[in-house]
Order: C-alpha cells, then sequence, then structure tokens
C-alpha cells in the first residue's frame, strides 16, 4: 500500500503536520531510516531547529543518500521550514555544514533593519500562478512563519513563491518534483491545508516511485 513517508529524524513538527496531511487525504507512515519508507510513493522532511543539528541527524539516520537517491528518480520531496533549508547546499547558520544540495543555493540570515529577527508570525506570499502546487491559493494570501534565516537559489526558475520581510525572499522553492515552503502549513489554517491538498493530490497523480 502507497504511503507519504514522514522523516522523523528528531526535529520535526511530527504530529501535526501528520494530522494536517491526514485530513486532506494522505495516507502518513512515520519512517526513520530507508527500510522504514519502503513502498513510500512521497516523502515530507519537516524540520525545526538548527541547520546542522539537522544535517547530523539526517546523516546518522542514513536518509542523506535516501532522499538524493529517491529525489533524483523522480519521487516528490517536500520540504517544511528546515527542512527546506537542508535542500540547499550550505547555510550561514552552520559554517561548513554541506546540505542535501537538491536544489543548487544557500542559507542567509536576515539582515539587522530594525525589525524583529526571527520572523515570527503571518505574512503574505506571492506563488507562482502557473504552478499546479499553489492551485486554489491567491496572490497575497497569509501563511504562517518562524525563521531567522532564508533561502536563496542559485536559479531564480527554482522560486515558486515570494514573500517580503526587510527584503523580498524565496517563501516556496520548486524544481522537478522537489517542493518546498519556509513557512507551516500545517499551522496555516485553510490555505495551508489547500497547499498540503495540492501535494497529495499530485503525489497520487504522479505514482511516486517504490522504494
Amino acid at each position: 500500500m502507497s504511503f507519504i513517508a514522514l522523516i522523523d529524524y528528531g526535529m520535526g513538527n511530527l504530529m501535526s503536520v501528520s494530522k494536517a496531511l491526514e485530513s486532506v487525504g494522505g495516507k502518513v507512515r512515520l519512517v526513520r531510516t530507508p527500510a522504514d519508507a519502503q513502498g513510500a510513493d512521497a516523502v515530507v522532511l519537516p524540520g525545526v531547529g538548527a541547520f546542522g543539528d539537522g544535517m547530523a541527524q539526517l546523516q546518522s539516520s542514513g536518509m542523506v543518500p535516501f532522499l538524493k537517491e529517491k529525489t533524483a528518480a523522480g519521487m516528490p520531496l517536500l520540504g517544511i521550514c528546515l527542512g527546506m533549508q537542508m535542500l540547499l547546499d550550505s547555510s550561514e547558520e552552520s559554517p561548513g555544514v554541506p546540505g542535501l544540495s537538491l536544489i543548487p543555493g544557500k542559507v542567509l540570515r536576515f539582515p539587522e533593519q530594525g525589525l524583529k529577527i526571527p520572523q515570527i508570525g503571518w505574512n503574505s506570499i506571492v506563488p507562482d500562478a502557473q504552478d499546479p502546487f499553489f492551485n486554489g491559493i491567491a496572490p497575497d494570501t497569509f501563511f504562517y512563519f518562524v525563521h531567522s534565516y532564508y533561502v536563496k537559489p542559485d536559479q531564480p526558475s527554482d522560486t515558486a513563491a515570494v514573500c517580503n520581510y526587510m527584503i523580498d525572499f524565496a517563501a516556496a522553492v520548486r524544481r522537478g518534483n522537489i517542493f518546498a515552503v519556509q513557512f507551516h502549513p500545517e499551522k496555516s489554517q485553510e490555505a495551508g491545508l489547500r497547499l498540503l491538498k495540492n501535494f497529495v493530490e499530485m503525489s497520487q497523480k504522479s505514482g511516486g516511485i517504490s522504494c
């Protein structure tokens, strides 16, 4: 039976993400190792905390080569918050620690320009209206953010939604079967659930890839 593999590496808001995915039709299984993910047709990488700690936990679980292999073969992946940041090459938060490098780019700290860091609370995004990941989500829809760092993809075409907090930054990225959001869809009420529903439906249509 196919399911969405929700990666449990000790640094994610797992229960909220799991319940949100299930509420929009996803079948979810918490996984800690590649063996746990046998039969998955999509994967979700959540995360709360520091970049370096997150990568260390992923490495120790054996999930780094799993994620690289399966996404290269076409498995849909959704990264959330820290899970988004770890998809890139590196982060100013943890110099010298390599990321997953699934999307070329880096993670930067917000500039000190008078506004509070971290950004905590609701902020609006402008999504790519052509991307089915954002079906039913209008420009200037609000989502819930908690972060001190933002991602900067090397290729502008990898940015799927833009937000402004002191500067314009990528609130979401998309490269083929890889999706990621800086905000927390599981905390973003109806708009967040709609986005998760889009991911579930896209994953079901793609058929994923057997592990």
